[in-house]
């Protein structure tokens, strides 16, 4: 995720961008690839899981990384999670026209979200970095509990997203929003 300017963005621009970053899917074909030849891993389901991870991974790094006192975070969480229903709910189009088969992607992610907390919340008191949690809950949900390379996509996709957001958190210059 790279600024090719130093414009100030509007939080709606920052929020497309960041958006478009939690769907594009070169990093999570990139993870794929390393998947051992034979494994038993089912690669569908990884694929679809990491897609949703990196997804929620992106709205984390939001409410982590932009501190609670910038005014640009809550139109910028705001419109990101907008953009992600109006691709969630095209996919759940697309996947009835296609399949004929109802679905509803975006409650697909927040089902998603809740197991993920839940997992967090329940986590020992002496694992206190997230990354520990991650990997192991997305094995699960993967059906691949305690498998070694299961693990390992899950915690590489959910540190490489946080990673990406905020560097470019850091790296870009919103307009000021301050109200006259």
């Amino acid at each position: 995720m790279v600024q090719e300017n130093n414009d100030p963005l509007t939080p709606q621009k920052l929020a497309g961008d960041l958006a478009t970053f939690a769907i594009d899917r070169n990093d999570l074909k990139q993870l794929l690839a390393v998947v051992p030849k034979g494994s038993s891993l089912n690669l569908t389901t990884l694929e679809y899981e990491l897609q949703i991870l990196k997804i929620l991974s992106v709205g984390w790094a939001i409410s982590f990384f932009m501190p609670a006192s910038d005014v640009n975070k809550a139109p910028v969480t705001h419109t990101f999670w907008e953009l992600i229903r109006e691709i969630a709910n095209n996919i759940s189009t697309l996947t009835q026209a296609t399949a004929g088969t109802r679905l509803d992607y975006f409650d697909i992610l927040k089902t998603r979200l809740d197991i993920y907390v839940k997992t967090m919340q329940d986590a020992p008191q002496d694992i206190q970095n997230p990354v520990n949690v991650m990997g192991p809950a997305f094995a699960d949900l993967c059906s691949a509990k305690n498998d070694a390379v299961a693990i390992l996509l899950g915690t590489k996709m959910f540190t490489l997203t946080m990673g990406a957001v905020k560097e470019y958190l850091n790296a870009v210059k919103l307009k000021d929003t301050k109200l006259n």
